[in-house]
């Protein structure tokens, strides 16, 4: 668990979240699966955003923290749902893979005792070419083993930080055929492009369209869902895939909610509104890449402003593995 922390004048700051124990001994707040964390961080947030409303402090000041643990908070619960979007796309493009006997694989024999691990781990994700072999819940006994160009998985190397970070974005990455090593930010911008295709697809499925068409009664005509933005062009254009501008998807930016997009041209991209530290609110619009040239501008009398509903994450990889719309 990591804990956000007032710096005073300077910006909030992550850190390792510590926990008292025995004998005046602190540890690290470790859990034993991702749902655990998230579900103690959510009570934890309530408490301590209940802690900051009572603090004695000017209000143009706590309004300006407010924002700023909004916007670092936002932007750590995008990437956890965009990388869960990108596993679960890994997974189901390799889910027709033959997956290997344990007695098929070519091991070191430094690694011998790892046999049945690396198995179980190709079972469930038959594309890994690097993985974390070891007791469980022991952050020190860990190994990394690497699969070679022969074919054969390595020996052991001891899996420090900054390994095991590699062995977990293997999962994602490897799915793509892209080096769990390559720069991280370069390889979700690469899997971004592999899914928008994936994403334009999701139009011809009959439950997206019933989605779409319930949301166009309710008034919905801009959908966001990790970093996918589902936009209605009018009648004879129908609905459209576009992306989230790279900052936001990074989530470089608090959100507004409540703002509208004031919609100029037909660019592929959509800045979302969003809220500066200052407390400014800036409406959103819509802009090609950087590589895209201009964006082809809409006539001043189709210019369009539009309210945006965001839906779960979970929405994303859900259609993504085309389970019906309910």
């Amino acid at each position: 668990m990591q804990e956000l922390v007032d710096n005073g004048d300077q910006s909030p700051t992550w850190r390792d979240r510590l926990i008292p124990g025995n004998d005046d001994m602190v540890f690290a707040d470790h859990y034993p699966d991702q749902d655990s964390a998230v579900s103690a961080a959510e009570t934890l947030n309530t408490s301590l955003r209940n802690v900051l409303s009572a603090r004695t402090i000017d209000d143009g000041l706590k309004r300006s923290l407010e924002l700023k643990i909004d916007k670092t908070l936002q932007a750590k619960q995008r990437l956890q749902a965009e990388e869960s979007l990108m596993l679960q796309e890994a997974i189901r493009r390799h889910a027709d893979d033959d997956r290997p006997d344990a007695s098929s694989l070519k091991i070191a024999p430094e690694s011998e005792r790892h046999r049945h691990d690396i198995c179980d781990q190709l079972a469930a994700m038959p594309y890994l070419k690097v993985v974390k072999v070891g007791r469980v819940n022991n952050r020190w006994s860990h190994d990394l083993l690497y699969l070679g160009p022969d074919d054969v998985w390595s020996k052991p190397y001891f899996a420090g930080e900054r390994a095991a970070m590699i062995a977990e974005r293997a999962k994602i990455a490897n799915g793509f055929d892209i080096s769990a090593t390559a720069h991280w930010g370069k390889t979700k911008a690469k899997i971004r492009e592999i899914l928008l295709p994936r994403a334009n697809q999701l139009l011809q499925l009959a439950s997206v369209q019933r989605l779409l068409a319930d949301a166009l009664e309710r008034g919905e005509r801009v959908l966001v869902s990790n970093g996918i933005v589902f936009w209605y062009e009018g009648d004879e254009i129908g609905w459209l895939i576009k992306e989230i501008s790279a900052s936001q998807a990074r989530g470089g930016q608090t959100i507004w909610k409540e703002g509208t997009i004031l919609s100029k041209n037909h660019g592929r991209l959509v800045v979302l509104p969003y809220i500066k530290e200052s407390g400014e609110h800036v409406c959103g619009h819509t802009k090609n890449g950087p590589n895209d040239g201009r964006a082809l501008p809409r006539h001043p009398d189709q210019f369009v402003e539009i309210d945006f509903s965001f839906y779960d994450g979970d929405l994303m990889i859900g259609l993504f593995g085309e389970l019906p719309y309910e």
